[in-house]
């Protein structure tokens, strides 16, 4: 990345000589002791500690504060932050008794991150990419999107909010000519009792749209500051391009298309024919303008602002019929309780493609979701698919692009789950 500063130099001018406070010693004596037997995750290097798995906390730091881990038997087992108002009451930064969480840990941190996508972006020629995925960076509640030479920041932890001038000054350091824009306006930060915030952090205003390439040069537009997530849907690149491979000569029914990303890759595929559903009037000019963008043709594609469930249930009736099929939808289960509701709504819309597809015809199904474990995803796509009187073979199992990894400890970072379906 040719505006990464190196990191020793960056470490040197923002470190100097270590200085330990009073409140820096208050914070690191503040002990959370786990109950009896709940240690088993820790070991595992699994940075998440709940609540009920919680005995006591002596001297509690305020919210997001650094918080020492022990088991009941006294043993150090992480350096945590603290958030006394969620069920994940702590998450582990450090299983490291020596690592103290100050400026040098954040620059060493997101450094690390940054230099592990570095082959992605030079290699496939993307301009935007995650640069940093919490949990599975080693920064809990921390995501960071890189968009041209703006940084886009998502903090969605205490932790992460309590360290958010460290944060911020180590991507001042590193990325001393980009702009960083913050995207905290996630409904999540509830559940960690913070407020929903959205802004300018430093450098310069983003204008309303910018243009990103990924994938052997396709451009997309781009909202950071309003567009879903931190602007674009990153998670899925990998996924419009495995698209293209299967649309030469097929008609193709993009379901949730937001601005177009699927029907980008399915028209360079060759596809005949293009249909874009979404309830969103604005997504869909955007994508009209994707395809005008990128050199494509506009008269093989037609937009129809419509509920998705609803406009498949229509076509149904009318014995519509599609070569290929993307439900993209967005998430079902907000949380666990919701998970039984989520299952009943993938089936229902699993089912209605289902039965719109021709003899030979592939859905690519998603599911965002992390409650949605992978197997029960294909369970409920095989049920759908048995309800609409069709059977289907899955030909690929599809995820989150590679700059969205999974920690081997921390399976919940896959959340996207994916099914190339071949129907009978």
């Amino acid at each position: 990345m040719r505006s990464l500063v190196g990191y020793n130099d960056a470490r040197e001018a923002s470190c100097g000589v270590p200085s330990f406070s009073t409140s820096d010693q208050v914070l690191m004596e503040a002990k959370l002791i786990l109950a009896h037997g709940r240690e088993k995750s820790v070991r595992r290097l699994h940075p998440w500690i709940f609540s009920k798995a919680v005995a006591k906390v002596e001297n509690p730091p305020e919210a997001g504060g650094d918080i020492d881990v022990f088991s009941a038997d006294g043993e150090f087992l992480g350096r945590a932050s603290y958030s006394p108002s969620s069920q994940i009451r702590a998450r582990i930064w450090t299983f490291r008794s020596n690592e103290r969480i100050d400026a040098d840990f954040f620059m060493g941190r997101i450094a690390r991150a940054a230099e592990i996508r570095e082959p992605m972006l030079l290699e496939t020629g993307m301009s935007a990419c995650r640069l940093v995925d919490a949990e599975s960076d080693g920064l809990p509640g921390l995501i960071i999107d890189r968009y041209n030479e703006f940084l886009v920041l998502q903090i969605l932890s205490a932790g992460c909010e309590h360290h958010l001038p460290r944060i911020t000054d180590a991507l001042k350091k590193l990325y001393p000519d980009f702009s960083i824009y913050e995207r905290s306006d996630t409904s999540s930060r509830t559940k960690e009792g913070l407020e929903q915030r959205a802004g300018l952090i430093s450098g310069s205003e983003p204008p309303e749209e910018i243009v990103i390439d990924e994938n052997g040069g396709m451009k997309i537009l781009v909202n950071i500051k309003s567009g879903h997530k931190t602007g674009y849907y990153l998670d899925q690149r990998d996924n419009r391009k495995t698209l293209e491979r299967y649309c030469r000569g097929k008609s193709v029914l993009n379901c949730f298309s937001y601005t177009g990303g699927f029907c980008l890759y399915a028209l360079r595929g060759g596809a005949r024919a293009v249909t874009n559903v979404d309830v969103s009037k604005s997504a869909l000019e955007i994508a009209k303008r994707n395809i005008v963008l990128n050199h494509l043709d506009p008269g093989r594609v037609k937009f129809v602002k419509e509920d998705v469930f609803a406009f498949l249930r229509r076509m149904k009736a009318g014995g519509a019929v599609y070569d290929v099929i993307v439900l993209d939808p967005p998430k079902f289960a907000e949380s666990r309780s919701q998970l039984e509701k989520a299952c009943r709504g993938y089936k229902d819309i699993n089912m209605l493609a289902a039965s719109l597809l021709s003899p030979g015809g592939i859905l690519l199904t998603f599911s965002c979701s992390g409650h949605m474990a992978p197997d029960l995803f294909q369970k409920v796509v095989a049920d759908a698919f048995l309800d609409a009187g069709r059977s289907g073979r899955i030909i690929q199992y599809l995820h989150q692009s590679g700059d969205h990894p999974v920690a081997l400890p921390y399976p919940e970072a896959l959340y996207l789950k994916g099914l190339a379906v071949r129907a009978e």
